[in-house]
């Protein structure tokens, strides 16, 4: 029994690892609508990215975000994408090493700079 859940939670995680790639593609492919195509791109980023929304070393809450958030923003982004090209870069993603480079780079960059304003702005309205 518990081998049979290990061996289910190991496919699960390697078909998670796959989709984080696919959607790497998809946020690259001109094929992509253009909604799932900046969903896909901050997911994946995300996903990617050595920075954590609750940093791991908190006890519970900090891979509460990588278990949770990282799957849920998989699944919304995945129903965004017509199930044919999905297939298509789910395919593409097989075997594919971690992207990195300035691309990457940007993306996760470029992200936590928008949320931070973001919440800045937020804050600033709520205080101010």
């Amino acid at each position: 029994m518990v081998r049979e859940i290990l061996t289910r939670l190991k496919v699960w995680a390697k078909n998670l690892k796959r989709d984080v790639f696919a959607l790497w593609i998809a946020s690259r492919s001109p094929k992509t609508p253009i909604t799932a195509k900046l969903l896909a791109g901050a997911v994946a980023a995300y996903a990617l990215s050595p920075i954590d929304l609750i940093p791991d070393f908190i006890p519970i809450l900090g891979y509460l975000d990588d278990i949770v958030l990282v799957p849920l923003g998989i699944a919304l982004v995945i129903r965004l994408i017509p199930p044919v090209l999905m297939a298509e870069f789910r395919q593409q993603a097989v075997g594919m090493d971690k992207p990195t480079g300035r691309v990457i780079a940007i993306f996760v960059v470029g992200g936590w700079t928008i949320g931070f304003v973001i919440c800045a702005v937020w804050l600033r309205g709520k205080l101010g």
